[in-house]
């Protein structure tokens, strides 16, 4: 049983987050999901060249050799979201807006549920975005939300 992350047990809920504070978090972890890629292509370059002896070889253009390279694409983008949510529940993009992904009752997110999460949230913007579009109705969830048994809450603001 997940242990809640705070040490009062007795937890006040949390409003859910509306579409476009979600939409802003993900815009800034854009950013940072950038640098993830350049620093995938640095590290697949480097190897290119340890074991062709040359970056300007090319690769073939297999699925054989595509697949690989593009699971460890997805492996690499989708562990700065499971580890931002299981450390805090956070990215830095979600810091910005107040955001935070939980189970309801102030749990972290288990790591089925983030990977579950990474697998789905993409399916969600595609087929024009309907899965993160239910967030416009009252429940304020999106499809994978709902799915994972997740939700996304708007923390309040802290006074300094």
């Amino acid at each position: 049983m997940p242990q809640p992350d705070t040490d009062n047990a007795n937890f006040t809920a949390l409003p859910y987050a509306a579409l476009l504070p979600r939409l802003a978090a993900l815009v800034y972890d854009l950013f940072i999901l950038f640098a993830l890629t350049i620093g995938y292509g640095a590290l697949l370059t480097l190897l290119r060249v340890i074991i062709t002896g040359s970056a300007e070889q090319d690769l073939p253009q297999t699925a054989l050799v595509q697949l690989p390279l593009l699971a460890g694409y997805w492996l690499t983008l989708g562990s700065y979201y499971v580890i931002c949510w299981r450390k805090q529940g956070q990215t830095l993009g979600m810091k910005a807006w107040r955001l935070r992904t939980q189970q309801p009752g102030h749990h972290l997110v288990t790591l089925r549920q983030a990977w579950l999460r990474v697998a789905l949230a993409p399916l969600s913007m595609a087929a024009g975005g309907v899965g993160y579009l239910l967030a416009l109705l009252p429940s304020r969830h999106c499809w994978h939300d709902t799915a994972t048994g997740t939700e996304v809450v708007v923390l309040p603001k802290t006074r300094k």
